[in-house]
C-alpha cells in the first residue's frame, strides 16, 4: 500500500486504493461495450474476424490506459475512438477503396506524427491555442455527448425520418411497441434514477451499483418475455486460443506487411488522385483524434477537480504521448485511432483521482480478453445509465460562461452543441474556434486571435471542405 500511495500520490489528490479500484471498475463496465461494437464494425470488411479485432482492441486499450495511469498518473482509459472507427471501415475502405492494411498505415501515421509533435512540445502549444471560451465549453459538451450516447445505447433515443431523433414508443396498445422493446429502456430510466437518489445519500460507488444493479433487474426482468433466455449460451466459448489465433494470422503486423501496397487504389484511380486522397484522408484522422484527446482530457480532468492552479491539464504531454503511442500499437494491433474515451468521466465520477484507477480499468481489459463472451452480458441498458447520469455531471461548467458577451457565448453554444450533433468532440472545438476567430475579425479585436489559432481553424476548415 505505501508503495502505491508513493507512486501514485493517493492521499494527495485525496482518495484511496478501494476508490481508485471501483472507479477503474466503473471506467471499464462504461466502456466496455467498445470490445464489442468495434469488432463488429471492422468485422463488416470481410477481410478481418470479429475474434481478432476484439483482441486487438483489447491489446490496445491495455497498452494505452497503463500508459496513461504509470506515465501521466490520470485516471482516464484509451481504447479504439468510436466515430473514427466508423470513419475508417465505411469511408476510407467501403468509400474511398483503400484496403484494410492501407488504412492502417494513415493510422499509424497519424500515432507516429503526434509523437512528433508531443516530443516537441507542439501539441502542448495547440492546445494553449484553444480560446478560453471554447474551453471552458469543452466539459459540457463532452456531457451532452456522452449523454446522447448512452441514450442512443439505451433505446429511449431513436432514429427519425422526418427529424433525424425521436422518442422511443411506449404505445403497447398500438402495436408500435412491446414489452420486450419497452422493458430495457425503463431499465435504464429508472438505474439513472437510483444512481441519483444513492449519490444525494453519498453512496460510494453509486454509478458502479446502479450498473450492476441494473444488470441484475434487466435479467430479472427477462424472465417476463417468452423465449428471451432462449440460446442464451449458444455463443459462449471459454477457449480463448481461438480468437487469438485468428488475431495473429488476420489483424496483427498487417499494416507491416500489407499496408504499404497501394498500387491497386493508385491503378485505379491515378497517382494525383492517390495523393489528394492520401493527404486529406490522413489530415481528417490527425485533426479527428487530436481535438478528441484534447477535450476529454480537459474535459473529464475539469470534472474531478485535477486541473492545476493555472487551469490546465497536470502532466499533459505525458498523457499526449501515451495516446499517440497507443494509436502507433494499435495500428500494428490492426485496429484505427486510440484515443483517451469520454467514457473514463464516469470513473472520475465515481471518484477516480490517479493513474491507480487507469492500471485497474487496463486489468480489466486484460481479463476481459479471455472471456469475450462474457463481456456481452453486461447489457447497454445498465451502461447507458451511468453515461446519461456522468453527462449531468459535466454540465455545472456553464455557469462559468459568460452568456452575455456575445463574442464568448456563441463560440462556447457551438462548441458544446455540435459535439453531441455531430457525434464528434473535435467538430464541436473546430466549429468553436472558427466561430469565436470569425466574430473577433468582424468586430475589430483581430489582434486578440493567437497565430495559431488561425492555422488551427484553417485546418479545420480544409478537415470539412476535403472530408465531407
Amino acid at each position: 500500500m505505501e508503495k502505491l500511495e508513493k507512486f501514485f500520490h493517493l492521499k494527495e489528490r485525496g482518495t484511496t486504493v478501494r476508490t481508485e479500484i471501483i472507479a477503474g471498475f466503473t471506467t471499464f463496465m462504461a466502456m466496455s461495450y467498445i470490445l464489442m461494437v468495434n469488432a463488429g464494425i471492422f468485422s463488416e470488411l470481410g477481410t478481418v474476424s470479429y475474434n481478432a479485432i476484439y483482441i486487438a482492441t483489447a491489446i490496445s486499450a491495455i497498452a494505452g490506459t497503463l500508459l496513461m495511469g504509470l506515465m501521466a498518473n490520470l485516471p482516464l482509459a484509451q481504447a479504439t475512438g468510436m466515430g473514427l472507427n466508423a470513419y475508417f471501415v465505411y469511408t476510407v475502405c467501403f468509400g474511398l477503396g483503400f484496403t484494410y492494411a492501407n488504412a492502417l498505415v494513415l493510422v499509424m501515421l497519424d500515432g507516429l506524427v503526434f509523437i512528433l509533435l508531443t516530443v516537441t512540445g507542439l501539441r502542448k502549444k495547440i492546445f494553449d491555442a484553444i480560446p478560453e471560451a471554447v474551453r471552458t465549453a469543452i466539459p459540457a459538451g463532452i456531457g451532452l455527448f456522452i449523454a446522447f450516447l448512452g441514450l442512443q445505447n439505451a433505446g429511449l433515443v431513436v432514429n427519425d425520418e422526418a427529424t433525424l431523433v425521436g422518442l422511443v414508443s411506449f404505445n403497447l396498445f398500438s402495436g408500435n411497441a412491446t414489452w420486450q422493446s419497452i422493458m430495457p429502456v425503463l431499465v435504464t430510466f429508472f438505474t439513472v434514477l437510483a444512481i441519483a437518489i444513492m449519490s444525494k445519500r453519498d453512496v460510494k460507488g453509486s454509478v458502479l451499483f446502479g450498473i450492476l444493479g441494473g444488470t441484475v433487474a434487466y435479467y430479472l426482468l427477462g424472465l417476463t418475455i417468452p423465449g428471451f433466455y432462449n440460446d442464451f449460451t449458444a455463443g459462449f466459448s471459454f477457449n480463448p486460443f481461438a480468437a487469438f489465433s485468428e488475431f495473429a494470422h488476420l489483424s496483427f503486423g498487417k499494416v507491416f506487411t500489407e499496408g504499404f501496397n497501394f498500387a491497386p487504389f493508385i491503378e485505379a484511380h491515378g497517382v494525383s488522385a492517390f495523393i489528394v486522397t492520401l493527404l486529406s484522408t490522413a489530415l481528417a484522422f490527425c485533426m479527428v483524434d487530436m481535438f478528441d484527446t484534447l477535450g476529454t482530457l480537459y474535459g473529464a480532468c475539469a470534472r474531478g477537480n485535477l486541473l492545476d492552479k493555472n487551469g490546465e491539464v497536470p502532466n499533459m504531454d505525458k498523457a499526449m504521448l501515451s495516446d499517440a503511442i497507443a494509436t502507433t500499437i494499435g495500428s500494428v494491433c490492426g485496429t484505427s485511432t486510440v484515443t483517451t474515451v469520454v467514457e473514463s468521466s464516469a470513473g472520475v465520477g465515481e471518484g477516480g483521482r490517479t493513474g491507480l484507477a487507469s492500471v485497474s480499468t487496463a486489468v480489466f481489459f486484460f481479463i476481459a480478453m479471455f472471456f469475450s463472451p462474457l463481456a456481452q452480458l453486461i447489457p447497454s441498458c445498465a451502461t447507458a445509465a451511468a453515461l446519461i447520469y456522468v453527462g449531468v455531471l459535466m454540465m455545472n461548467c456553464v455557469r462559468n460562461i459568460k452568456w452575455d458577451a456575445t463574442e464568448l457565448s456563441v463560440p462556447a453554444f457551438l462548441t458544446m452543441s455540435m459535439m453531441p450533433f455531430t457525434y464528434s468532440i473535435a467538430y464541436g472545438i473546430g466549429f468553436g474556434l472558427i466561430s469565436f476567430t470569425v466574430i473577433a475579425v468582424c468586430t475589430g479585436k483581430a489582434k486578440e486571435v493567437k497565430p495559431a489559432t488561425w492555422i488551427i481553424g484553417l485546418l479545420f476548415g480544409l478537415t470539412f471542405f476535403l472530408t465531407h
